[in-house]
């Protein structure tokens, strides 16, 4: 077990060190536009457009290290995951948000159209997960995309845009909420059915997505969700929640085996899956060689409180695995798209999303 543990640090780090000399080759892939679609680890600002909504970022110190220290609605020091696959792909970062774009003149129906960004934080798979902080879920995004589509077509006709759809990258990061609503609920569904009834959900949502002309779909499954420092502080030890974790690892393993099916079922559907359990646990385990100092408690916060307007945040935010109680920093982010981006199948199988946007 040490011996593949190593062998899984060693490709983390020459990743991690050897991406800045491959991107001038790897970067601007043949990727029309970006579709993004999931929870807050990809929001970019989303919910800063929901009046009511109670998961938002767009307030200090949230985005002090982003371009003149703008608190974006991004739940993140700076960049997040979802900016640094677009950079990775081209793009200047994540495209923006849905309910920004509605907002704007010929917002949906620009010639040099690039993608939307429909994250919203604080969503889920269901429905009802963040249902009471007011949200955009899952399947209100796929909708939105629906109106996208048919804004393009006015532009592009039906050909020009089945044909462009088809060359774009749909990327997924959701079910981290479901998982923290099951416990946070007091739930007594077994872990075998909850996450069935996950599945079972997420596979209609491929499938309407695909139904609408996506054909390349890059996944990024659930992190260690018992890990973040709003779930050690239930630990008395001050260490993971290992039930947590336990759903985590079904997560990834049962969304492995329905893509699997879906695309043998789909043949032209093309999709990449992201291990972030394995990826993150590779890096909480061997933090030190990552260059990071803390992976247990928040920057933002005071390392276990909520990262409001008043709290105070670290200085050495890049030795930090977490922005705030649930999010990564600016950092690690980066780290997270890198692997995303050129790793090996032990993190992101059956191909990475290079090789997926390439296809």
């Amino acid at each position: 077990m040490a011996t593949i543990a190593n062998k899984n640090v060693a490709s983390l780090f020459f990743l991690a060190n050897v991406l800045a000399m491959l991107a001038p080759r790897l970067c601007g892939a043949a990727v029309p536009a970006l579709f993004i679609l999931g929870d807050s680890t990809a929001d970019v600002g989303t919910n800063s457009f929901l009046a009511n909504s109670h998961a938002r970022a767009n307030f200090p110190a949230n985005g002090i290290d982003f371009p003149n220290s703008r608190a974006t609605g991004r739940f993140s020091n700076g960049f997040n995951s979802a900016d640094y696959i677009a950079k990775l792909m081209g793009f200047r970062r994540s495209p923006q948000p849905f309910l920004y774009l509605v907002t704007i003149k010929s917002g949906l129906q620009k010639r040099k159209f690039r993608g939307v960004n429909f994250a919203s934080g604080g969503a889920g798979i269901l429905d009802i997960t963040g249902q009471d902080l007011i949200v955009v879920p899952l399947s209100e995004q796929i909708k939105q995309f629906a109106t996208v589509r048919s804004n393009l077509t006015v532009v592009m006709g039906p050909k020009g845009t089945a044909s462009f759809l088809s060359k774009s990258v749909f990327s997924i990061s959701i079910g981290s909420n479901d998982i923290f609503g099951h416990f946070a609920t007091n739930s007594t569904v077994p872990k075998k059915q909850f996450i069935s009834v996950l599945m079972t959900a997420y596979e209609s949502y491929i499938k309407s997505l695909y139904s609408l002309g996506a054909r390349k779909f890059g996944i990024i499954s659930v992190p260690p969700v018992g890990c973040c420092p709003s779930q050690r502080i239930f630990n008395s030890t001050g260490g993971c929640l290992e039930i947590q974790n336990d759903f985590s690892r079904s997560f990834h393993s049962e969304l492995s085996i329905l893509m699997s099916k879906i695309s043998s079922d789909l043949p032209a559907l093309k999709y990449s899956i992201g291990n972030t359990y394995e990826m993150t646990m590779n890096v909480i385990e061997n933090h030190l060689l990552f260059g990071l100092k803390d992976v247990e408690t928040a920057c933002c916060g005071s390392g276990t409180q909520t990262c409001t307007p008043a709290a105070s945040f670290c200085s050495n935010r890049n030795e930090y695995l977490f922005w705030d109680l649930y999010h990564p920093t600016q950092g690690a982010s980066f780290l997270a798209a890198q692997v995303l981006y050129i790793g090996d199948k032990r993190f992101v199988s059956p191909i990475n999303f290079y090789e997926l946007a390439e296809y």
